[in-house]
């Protein structure tokens, strides 16, 4: 089995790596405990509503306070509202954790509630039921035919608006998935929906309401089929955990789970995992080539550079050039999701003269890109030559939860 996703506890800290033969794809360092986790639902209360800036801040435990964009109220769940048909100050409703707090940044959180399936998302206050984008069409009509059988009508409040809903959106992974297994996801997350929405009016403000698994744990819902043969842990704990929340969620992938035992060789070292994490905090990537990365966080985003370096491409200077650049854009696509790279990056590829090199280039990467499970988008190459590229974030990069933990 060339595909494994393995789980190692090492120096008070837990390593999460989905390996591709003897490659990491993604390499993860989580806490063993967060208590603010990704997916959290709570009854949350606006500290004070910032205008000028398009937002409010709610505080979803004492001292907690969250950033939360005003344009994303627009069918926000009270459970106590003031007089004011308007958010204001005081008011108590339901919140989601949408983005971890990142550097200078307050965490983020929505109104707009969605529970995760390996299959589906439940989101509230969607228009119409979806499909991903990756799968083909005649996948996506089969997919959006289940939702006929699934009453998409969520328990609402009193006074709330009736048309308060939740529609199902089918993810990259349920194509091709049995209709059981699809079902099955569906009734899970409407039951859980239900069950959350019904409750809510009673609970009282910092409450959780609902609680996502360990980061570690989710992850395994988002792995594609194809990704992982394998399930592999070598610590007692985490197989029980794994094992546990298998049985419950995903019990069609129970059966790639195995428990690691090797006291001369540990997991980690029988799979580099303590190399590839060198390798991916490292500024500087080699390409097989001789050309090599030069990969640069800043604040505002991430600048990639590609270097020809030791490469000697001979008098085809354009056809070498290209080389180069097509063998990068394979690379950079890896490492962005190996390093959990997000936000804007610009990627300052080998100048070359001809347009069809160029399209050819933009081609490949745009390829590339789609493989990841995160949603990355290719938007343009400036006059500039300089390639924009945007990447979903929601979690910290590898390189600040290794530097932070």
């Amino acid at each position: 089995m060339d595909k494994k996703y393995l789980l190692t506890a090492w120096k008070g800290k837990i390593y999460s790596c989905l390996m591709d033969g003897t490659r990491a794809v993604e390499l993860h360092c989580d806490p063993p405990a967060a208590e603010y986790v990704i997916g959290n639902i709570y009854i949350g209360r606006i500290k004070n509503i910032a205008k000028n800036i398009g937002a409010a801040f709610v505080e979803i435990a004492p001292g907690l306070v969250c950033h939360l964009a005003l344009d994303d109220m627009k069918r926000p769940v009270y459970t106590k509202k003031g007089s004011s048909a308007q958010p204001q100050s005081g008011d108590e409703l339901l919140v989601q954790i949408a983005r971890e707090g990142m550097k200078t940044k307050l965490p983020s959180v929505t109104t707009r509630l969605s529970l995760q399936g390996k299959y589906v998302l439940l989101t509230a206050g969607a228009r119409k039921h979806a499909a991903s984008s990756k799968l083909p069409r005649d996948e996506k009509e089969r997919l959006l035919a289940l939702t006929a059988g699934m009453d998409a009508h969520g328990d609402t409040q009193e006074g709330e608006p009736k048309e308060l809903t939740y529609r199902w959106l089918f993810r990259t992974n349920a194509g091709g998935a049995e209709e059981e297994l699809l079902c099955r996801d569906m009734q899970e997350l409407r039951s859980c929906y239900e069950t959350l929405m019904a409750h809510a009016r009673y609970r009282s403000c910092f409450s959780c309401l609902y609680e996502e698994p360990a980061a570690y744990l989710r992850r395994l819902s988002s792995l594609y089929d194809s990704e992982a043969e394998q399930i592999l842990t070598d610590d007692e704990r985490l197989y029980r955990e794994v094992h546990d929340y298998l049985a419950k969620r995903q019990p069609e992938d129970l059966a790639k789970l195995a428990f690691y035992q090797d006291s001369l060789l540990p997991l980690r070292k029988r799979y580099s995992l303590e190399t590839q994490l060198e390798e991916a905090l490292r500024e500087r990537v080699w390409l097989k080539s001789g050309g090599y990365l030069v990969i640069q966080p800043t604040e505002a985003l991430t600048v990639i550079d590609v270097n020809t370096g030791k490469f000697e491409g001979g008098k085809q200077r354009e056809a070498a050039f290209l080389k180069i650049n097509r063998e990068a854009a394979a690379e950079i696509a890896r490492q962005l999701r190996l390093r959990n790279l997000s936000g804007i990056i610009v990627v300052d590829f080998i100048n070359m003269e001809e347009e069809e090199s160029r399209k050819l280039l933009l081609a490949e990467l745009d390829a590339a890109l789609r493989r990841d499970p995160v949603h990355t988008v290719l938007v343009d190459m400036t006059k500039l030559s300089l390639v924009e590229i945007t990447r979903q974030k929601r979690e910290r990069s590898l390189a600040e939860c290794v530097g932070s933990i």
